[in-house]
């Protein structure tokens, strides 16, 4: 039997060859090739172990027709086309836990840095002089670290900080109060946090939800002093806004290990600024890191390649090849579902039910457990996927029950998604028309039938005549083209649900004009 193929095409510890050649690969290491001399070898391989500087982009794809498997050491695989390689039937995988420690212990350096100035103390004591008494810092013994996200490198500088004899409250949704006493923080609210932290260090992902979450409005009204460390993702803070008040005072020290543009230009606004410090990016920069994601990634290839397991993919649940045919509808139908309520629940989420009914109840219930969990989750991460979705919800102590039952209802096949918040339960159902088609049928406890796919607006609204028709006429007013609509009401004249799909986003403004139209309860864009 032929071995399989592997070209490493970034500088990567040795030992990963050694893993591939040990489980049954060839391997080559050939480093440093332009975009041209990649297309011209890529099509012996079977598999591909990068990091970030080569770049998988469609050309090279279409060069590859051999390859099955990309393997990223480390988390980013913004060099890797997911889309069109899912297309190509290629299997994309990273290595997302591997230097969890090192960026915690990054942070960890960065409070102590802030506490006792030592960047600027170590120039000016290079430079010939002797600043004693321009230094004062200030002990990190008994201050408040606040975290903005806490889950596995959160966790982790809340070990460290406690190590610090620092009181540690945390800030994020998936954390349930048993989770943060095991953790031994305090769970809190955002405005919370940031009005009791003397310290905040942030370590959540880049979404819609949580870009500039530390906006100008929240830093002014922080706790005066307060002492600011990201080494998660730029865009997170308003770097104008941090500045601005850093010279005021309000923000009394900012380290970033991450920018919203990387690199930054050399006249950043933030460059020169008192009681600023940055490092390039080092967070995973640590000797034993970038052995860990060597060898995770030269481990999970191997796997895949020699046995077909897959771990860490970010394009492929882990199925068999006599379930996929079955399941996939059903995923599909698992993923929107989770997506929808995801998008549509609001407060602190605690538990998740995903029930199946008919037909649902005899087939392979992971899969579709982590579908849900993957669209409900994907509005909160960007790198989640199917198969690392259950981990990230366990590792948040968001209690997840799947519930079979056997019965029959009115659908002869029934997927249910019911999420508890501190706002009560959220639950949708759907459906497969002609065993393939996904269809939301139940949205909290309101039958409507309805596709959910590309652009979607969601109206909550009093039932009553003349209500369409104000709605139409906006978007129409908008120049936003309406392509199914759909509705449902719990009586007449009580409380419905419209649902339209759109050919284009919606942006805030239709938003805001949509939900002062008379008769309208509640109104939000959605994305499928």
């Amino acid at each position: 039997m032929t071995k399989p193929k592997v070209l490493i095409s970034d500088k990567m510890d040795p030992n990963a060859a050694k893993i591939f050649a040990e489980r049954g690969c060839d391997v080559d290491v050939i480093t440093g090739k332009a975009p041209e001399e990649l297309k011209a070898i890529i099509g012996q391989y079977d598999g591909l172990a990068i990091r970030s500087a080569t770049k998988v982009t469609k050309e090279i794809l279409d060069a590859a027709p051999n390859l099955k498997v990309i393997g990223r050491a480390g988390i980013g695989v913004d060099n890797v086309d997911i889309p069109y390689a899912s297309s190509k039937g290629v299997v994309v995988m990273n290595t997302p836990f591997g230097n969890s420690i090192t960026t915690a212990e990054h942070a960890i350096a960065m409070i102590m840095a802030l506490a006792r100035q030592i960047p600027a103390a170590d120039r000016r004591t290079q430079a010939g002089e002797w600043p004693k008494n321009d230094f004062m810092g200030i002990e990190v013994t008994g201050k408040t670290l606040g975290l903005i996200g806490a889950g596995n490198i959160g966790s982790i500088v809340a070990s460290r900080a406690q190590g610090l004899k620092m009181k540690v409250i945390a800030y994020d949704p998936f954390l349930t109060e048993d989770r943060a006493i095991e953790m031994g923080v305090e769970k809190v609210d955002l405005d919370t946090l940031l009005s009791r932290a003397d310290f905040v260090s942030l370590h959540t992902p880049l979404t819609d939800q949580t870009r500039n979450i530390l906006s100008r409005e929240r830093l002014e009204n922080a706790k005066p002093g307060i002492r600011i460390v990201n080494c998660a993702r730029g865009g997170l803070i308003d770097e104008v806004a941090l500045k601005d008040l850093l010279l005021s005072g309000q923000v009394a020290g900012a380290a970033l290990d991450v920018f919203e543009k990387e690199p930054p230009a050399p006249d950043h606004p933030l460059f020169g600024t008192p009681g600023f410090i940055c490092t390039p990016h080092l967070g995973a920069s640590t000797t034993e890191a970038q052995v860990n994601v060597a060898l995770q990634v030269a481990e999970q290839i191997s796997d895949f390649l020699v046995n077909g397991g897959v771990t860490n993919a970010l394009n492929m649940p882990s199925l068999s090849a006599e379930e996929a045919p079955k399941l996939k509808p059903y995923m599909a139908l698992a993923e929107k579902l989770g997506s929808l309520v995801g998008q549509l629940s609001h407060g602190n989420l605690e538990k998740i039910s995903i029930e199946r009914e008919g037909a649902a109840a005899s087939l392979n219930g992971k899969p579709i457990t982590g579908a849900v969990l993957a669209g409900f989750m994907r509005r909160f991460s960007d790198s989640v996927n199917m198969v690392n979705a259950p981990y990230l919800a366990r590792e948040r102590g968001l209690d997840v029950r799947e519930v079979r039952h056997d019965r029959e209802g009115v659908y002869h096949t029934l997927v249910r998604v019911t999420v508890e918040t501190s706002q009560g339960p959220r639950s949708v159902a759907g459906t497969l028309f002609g065993d393939a088609a996904p269809r939301l049928v139940e949205i909290f406890g309101i039958g409507i039938e309805a596709d959910l796919a590309g652009h979607m607006l969601y109206i909550v609204n009093e039932d009553a005549p003349g209500f369409i028709g104000r709605i139409g006429t906006l978007l129409g007013q908008s120049g936003i083209n309406i392509g199914t609509f759909h509705l449902g009401r719990r009586q007449a004249g009580g409380e419905a649900v419209l649902l339209l799909s759109v050919d284009q986003p919606i942006g805030d403004d239709i938003i805001q004009q949509a939900a002062k139209v008379e008769g309208v309860k509640m109104v939000k864009a959605l994305e499928f």
